[in-house]
């Protein structure tokens, strides 16, 4: 039995689509595939990262944007990030970033394997783009990867309420603790030796 041929769709074809969709949808290998909705965890953490960039951008050419704008990727994929930050000039009819400057995404463990590994490749590939910042949403730890002058790719692992974000290219930057804002985290579990001593 033959498996039915699938449709594919170029950018610009999925991106009108997109306009008559009630649905979230990215574009992977020329396919739409639906966004899973999020939890109210997730959504603190969209919204925190949002009330804590804005007021350092009000003012400046960049701006931040939500997952409603699609980032494109060289290969042809389309992606929708939970936060970003766009530097080109505001196009009020465009439904893409025009110069991605950051990415963030909110990990989840149903696409947290994804999102760590084949995304985030996909995301280096952007050009111009020079941070890419991954959150985990049950414990106080963000990776960070961002883009040196010589296009290298820089990573560091920030953990904490205390720890800072920064993106020193525009003079902004973003706390933990705002991150995590109204959010309380459960104990991890300990390592307990034979005798009943923690390890």
């Amino acid at each position: 039995m033959s498996e039915r041929a699938v449709t594919r769709m170029s950018a610009e074809e999925f991106l009108e689509w997109c306009l008559h969709q009630e649905e979230r949808y990215e574009l992977v290998d020329g396919v739409p595939v639906a966004m899973a909705g999020a939890k109210q965890r997730h959504d603190r953490i969209v919204v925190n990262a949002l009330t804590g960039l804005q007021p350092q951008l009000r003012g400046k050419t960049c701006r931040s944007y939500t997952a409603d704008i699609a980032v494109r990727i060289p290969v042809g994929n389309i992606r929708r990030p939970d936060v970003g930050i766009d530097c080109a000039a505001f196009d009020e009819g465009s439904t893409t970033a025009g110069a991605p400057f950051l990415v963030m995404e909110v990990l989840s463990p149903s696409t947290r394997d994804f999102d760590m590994i084949r995304k985030l490749e996909e995301y280096k590939t952007v050009p111009g783009l020079a941070h890419i910042v991954l959150v985990e949403a049950d414990r106080a730890q963000v990776f960070h990867w961002s883009r040196a002058a010589g296009g290298e790719w820089r990573y560091e692992l920030l953990e904490g309420l205390d720890a800072v974000v920064r993106f020193i290219e525009i003079d902004c930057a973003l706390d933990l603790a705002t991150l995590y804002d109204g959010l309380t985290f459960r104990p991890l579990p300990r390592l307990v030796r034979d005798d009943g001593t923690a390890a």
